[in-house]
C-alpha cells in the first residue's frame, strides 16, 4: 500500500496530512517532527501491527508543499 504525505510549510510550523484518511493531520515545529507524529497516527487509524514497517520517501516539492510517498512494507 502506498500512500501520500503532504508537508505544508506554515508561518509558525508545519501541518502535516494524510488526504486519503481522513482527519489524519497533525502540526509541529519542524518538518521532521511533522512527518514522525503523522505516521505515529496513521498507524493508529489503520490498526497496523507493532512490526509494520512503513518507508518514507520524497516525491516532489512546490513551493511551501512537500509531497512524501509512504510505503508500508511486510
Amino acid at each position: 500500500m502506498v500512500l501520500d504525505l503532504n508537508i505544508i510549510k506554515t508561518d509558525d510550523g508545519f501541518t502535516a496530512e494524510v488526504p486519503s484518511v481522513k482527519g489524519c493531520e497533525t502540526w509541529a515545529h519542524n518538518e521532521d517532527e511533522a512527518i514522525e507524529k503523522t505516521v505515529e497516527l496513521l498507524k493508529f487509524y489503520i490498526q497496523s501491527q507493532p512490526d509494520m514497517k512503513i518507508k518514507i520517501d520524497r516525491a516532489r516539492r512546490e513551493n511551501s508543499l512537500t509531497v512524501y510517498k509512504l510505503i508500508f512494507e511486510k
